[in-house]
């Protein structure tokens, strides 16, 4: 455990000291990103975190390679695809956060980045689920790259309040990597060293070194160079341990833990995959371009609810948490502890949602009495 967290200390830090370098150029560039119409933001912000962010990625992997621990995943392809994989998809955020690329030069770029992963070893090839296989090496390709390209997407798509995508995608790795390291424990490993718990710390350091620039009020934005690295370094971490446990090495009784590769990545990326899905059929439904922006994402609703930025924020985020937290109990908690869990984390988020609406204090202080007017505009965070 030592390990992967000086990993994920070493992650964090360079992506710490590497981002206002980054903010600099951004603004001698002028590489910012403008107040439009679908924006919360009020004033230009400089928008290439991802190089920061990617700094912290490989500068934490080029170490690893010279630690004893880590080292021996070096002579697998999988790293290196995974590595070239960041590089590729952070250079094409950055040309698209420079020139504004058109959707479909874009998206062809992340198929064909996606390609050469999948081509290289980072593959879904069987689920650990009844001992389902996929049947052939053409189709294993189109599979991860469909996954791949998807997760690129939702984590873009979800990045429009400050720290919102870093943060999910923070609780999200750091769930899988919890859950990566329990199951080797679990599996009673020779080695504790996991290539898919060395991804989900590292993007854990990446996403908290960021988060010190990027929560509200943002210095800085990912920009798309920083959000579709997330979402290509998290769909990896994914379909990386996926295939990689075998049902009957833990027992009947640990079925379900052993499907939690399947499932575990839906529920972490529970929030982007859902708000992606709803805006591509709103946009289509309309006529429009599924990537055509607009103003009724999730955050967008919280928003007009009535929360602030930063509310609405930290609800997505303890939406994250509660959802990351119930998938990663399963491999400990009994069904009658994870029932109760459900429901009691469910009601709890539902209601954290709702109590703090500045609608539903105003009629609550109208009835009870007097609220001072400088109190009732004062935001809660």
């Amino acid at each position: 455990m030592k390990a992967y967290l000086l990993l994920g200390v070493i992650a964090c830090a360079i992506t710490f000291l590497v981002t206002p370098l980054v903010r600099r150029i951004s603004l001698a560039l002028h590489v910012l990103t403008p107040v439009r119409g679908r924006d919360v933001h009020t004033v230009p912000t400089p928008r290439l975190g991802g190089i920061a962010m990617l700094s912290g990625l490989l500068g934490a992997f080029l170490i690893a390679r010279q630690t004893p621990y880590f080292s021996q995943f070096y002579s697998d392809p999988q790293v290196w695809a995974l590595i070239f994989g960041s590089l590729a998809i952070a250079v094409l955020g950055i040309i698209d956060d420079i020139y504004d690329l058109n959707w479909w030069t874009k998206l062809s770029g992340q198929v064909l980045i996606a390609a050469g992963i999948a081509w290289q070893g980072i593959q879904i090839v069987s689920f650990p689920i009844f001992g389902m296989t996929i049947p052939s090496t053409r189709m294993s390709i189109l599979v991860t790259v469909l996954i791949i390209v998807v997760s690129t997407n939702a984590v873009n798509f979800v990045d429009g309040l400050d720290g919102l995508a870093a943060g999910i995608t923070l609780i999200g790795a750091g769930a899988f990597f919890v859950y990566s390291y329990l199951l080797i424990r679990l599996t009673n490993a020779q080695s504790y060293a996991s290539f898919a718990a060395m991804i989900g710390i590292v993007i854990v350091g990446v996403c908290l070194g960021f988060l010190t620039s990027n929560f509200h009020p943002a210095k800085i934005f990912m920009g798309d160079s920083g959000s579709m690295l997330l979402g290509l370094t998290t769909s990896c971490m994914f379909i990386v341990v996926t295939g990689q446990t075998d049902p009957a090495s833990l027992g009947r009784s640990q079925f379900l833990p052993a499907a939690i590769p399947v499932l575990l990545p839906i529920a972490v990326m529970i929030l982007p995959f859902l708000d992606m899905v709803m805006a591509v059929i709103r946009r289509l439904s309309r006529g429009q371009s599924p990537f055509k922006p607009d103003r009724q994402h999730l955050h967008h609703r919280l928003l007009k609810m009535g929360h602030s930025h930063r509310r609405a924020v930290l609800v997505m985020y303890l939406w994250a948490f509660f959802i990351s937290l119930l998938a990663v109990s399963f491999l400990k908690l009994s069904p009658l502890g994870e029932l109760l869990l459900a429901c009691g984390g469910g009601v709890l988020c539902f209601l954290v949602t709702i109590a703090f609406l500045p609608g539903l204090r105003s009629d609550y202080f109208a009835a009870s009495g007097p609220y001072p007017h400088h109190q009732r505009q004062k935001e809660d965070l």
